[in-house]
């Protein structure tokens, strides 16, 4: 049985805004496994990003943990100072930031600013020690070694992105984050972004945390998958679970909105109106104002929780058992 790497229990942020609190995650649970592949998938602005900055304690300043637990390897993290957190960053966890093209210095070489991340955590290390290893990161995610005297602007988006993987690992972590890794990037690079990404995580036999809007990237990238809605998990699963038998509407619209090659032909369903307010206090169903299943008999503001349907499956649904 694998040994869970990360454990997250009831876990809730929000930001402290002028016009009130922004609860951008809610009660977050799940748990990743060693060398897993986990995903977080949901409409742009549902807290995926919240969830991957507040692992890490990177969120902004404004922002406040009000609840839960963040375990990593069985040490909790919630709570640490900010110096013991910069001794977990980037050599237990680290992230490979949404969008390349602003995670660099723009006036540092590329190599140097990896160097920078390796010496606070191996400064017992040479400077070639460190070269030899990012030549060899580089050589992994197919780059080639002059790219560390090259400053970012000097890099296309792919080269970029690819740099910021090598990143990434250049401190021997246990689990990475993946934030949309592949925005603003042409689909044939995103391709090869994502094999770069699963080739690695293979041969080093990493965990992974693969956030993303694209539903059909999760079903490629993941074991297990999590959807998320205004801040909240929704259904929670086996990949292949959740998108042969999903049991929630949000995930149904999901999947009715993703084209497919596979299968017979069908007419895509868009989702009407937009996610509600997070600054709003949300009693109940926060899906219940644009759920297309919605039955007469709904109340939107029975109390909502994640229960097991089926072995590893979860749903979110209210206490008469409705999903």
């Amino acid at each position: 049985m694998s040994k869970i790497l990360l454990e997250v229990k009831n876990l809730s942020m929000h930001y402290d805004t002028l016009e009130g609190n922004v609860e951008a995650v809610k009660n977050v649970s799940f748990n990743v496994n060693s060398g897993e592949s986990f995903g977080l998938v949901g409409e742009s602005g549902c807290g995926k990003t919240s969830v991957a900055m507040t692992l890490l304690q990177l969120q902004p300043e404004n922002s406040i943990i009000t609840e839960g637990s963040i375990k990593l390897d069985g040490k909790e993290l919630v709570g640490l100072s900010e110096n013991d957190l910069r001794k977990v960053r980037w050599d237990s966890i680290s992230i490979v930031f949404q969008g390349a093209m602003n995670a660099w210095n723009p006036v540092i070489k590329i190599g140097e600013q990896i160097r920078e991340a390796m010496r606070e955590h191996y400064p017992q290390n040479s400077k070639q020690e460190n070269i030899n290893k990012i030549n060899e990161l580089f050589r992994m995610v197919g780059l080639d070694e002059s790219i560390s005297e090259r400053f970012p602007h000097e890099l296309s988006g792919g080269m970029k992105q690819r740099a910021v993987i090598a990143l990434a690992l250049s401190c021997d972590p246990k689990i990475i984050i993946a934030d949309e890794p592949t925005t603003a990037l042409d689909v044939v690079i995103q391709d090869q972004i994502l094999n770069e990404i699963k080739k690695v995580q293979n041969l080093l036999g990493l965990s992974l945390i693969y956030i993303s809007h694209d539903i059909a990237v999760i079903a490629e990238m993941t074991d297990k998958i999590a959807v998320m809605y205004a801040g909240s998990i929704v259904e929670m699963g086996p990949t292949k679970n959740v998108f042969t038998s999903p049991k929630h509407s949000y995930t149904r619209a999901l999947l009715d909105s993703t084209p497919s090659i596979k299968g017979e032909k069908k007419k895509l369903r868009s989702l009407d109106g937009e996610p509600p307010s997070l600054i709003d206090k949300i009693d109940g169903c926060s899906f219940a104002p644009r759920c297309p299943d919605r039955e007469i008999s709904c109340n939107p503001t029975e109390h909502m929780s994640l229960i097991e349907i089926e072995p590893d499956h979860y749903v979110d649904v209210c206490s008469q058992g409705k999903i």
